[in-house]
């Protein structure tokens, strides 16, 4: 139902939500190639992150996908995560936008109806969704970007954090392959949407100054538009962490450890944190 919100009670409130990166979990200079040691590492810390007292010797019965018979060689990135998460007994399902509603208003993409994703949610599945080429009222098609989706996602179900896993360990205030490129520790978002750097103290630094790059294989903005979207992220109240996949700082992320450790994040943690300052 476009237009209306919906308020949707959980069995269980909603911890997290994750962005995995297609250029944490792929290998961008080949063609459809899976980064596999990046996925299973990353479907290995989610296991832990939301299963701490699970043993990785166990073994879960009848989960493991990777080797049906007769199986096609060619498969999509969203079957491979599904069967990554399966292999760690996660249960989860792959989801089309289309499936739950999406749709695009004036260049900007509004939610429509997410039932299906609070449906599996509520049945025990985690959803996992993924950016696609979707119908447009003015370009006639357009790219839905998975960190736009994300942004929906956090309105809709109001998690405690949100961590979106990348190639790189964060934001930094220029293209982190140049010369002296600054992690950016700490981002403040204002009521405005407004944002600044609070970690590290640099002179004369504010948002004109972070220059961000988009590579020519990506469609969907880049670090750009990740910023803004988890700028739009920390106005709902919800921390948002970048950081890289597959390594124990995102591991931290993903666990809640910095969500705990809010007022006093690590030094030793290497990410970026975005969120609200009123």
């Amino acid at each position: 139902m476009e237009g209306e919100k919906q308020e949707i009670q959980h069995t269980k409130p909603i911890r997290c939500i994750v962005k995995l990166g297609g250029a944490a979990i792929t290998c961008k200079d080949e063609l459809e190639k899976i980064n596999k040691k990046n996925l299973d590492i990353v479907s290995s810390q989610l296991r832990q992150a939301m299963m701490p007292g699970w043993s990785s010797s166990m073994k879960v019965l009848g989960m493991d996908w990777s080797k049906r018979h007769g199986e096609s060689e060619v498969t999509t990135l969203n079957l491979e995560v599904v069967r990554a998460l399966a292999r760690e007994g996660i249960p989860s399902i792959g989801m089309s936008p289309f499936s739950c509603g999406w749709s695009t208003k004036e260049k900007n993409i509004a939610s429509a109806d997410l039932a299906a994703v609070d449906k599996a949610i509520d049945s025990g599945f985690i959803p996992v969704l993924h950016g696609d080429a979707v119908l447009d009222k003015l370009q006639g098609c357009s790219i839905l970007s998975g960190d736009v989706i994300i942004r929906h996602l956090a309105a809709h179900l109001k998690p405690e954090y949100v961590v979106f896993l990348t190639d790189v360990f964060g934001v930094y205030d220029r293209p982190p392959t140049e010369p002296d490129a600054v992690l950016l520790r700490e981002i403040a978002v204002g009521k405005d949407g407004k944002w600044s750097v609070v970690k590290p103290v640099l002179q004369n630094m504010d948002k004109q100054e972070v220059q961000t790059t988009v590579a020519a294989h990506d469609t969907t903005g880049g670090m750009e538009t990740k910023i803004a979207e988890a700028a739009m992220i920390a106005r709902l109240g919800i921390d948002v962490y970048i950081v890289k996949a597959a390594t124990n700082h995102a591991l931290r992320a993903l666990s809640g450890e910095l969500r705990d450790k809010r007022d006093n994040i690590p030094d030793d943690w290497l990410g970026t944190v975005i969120r609200f300052m009123s």
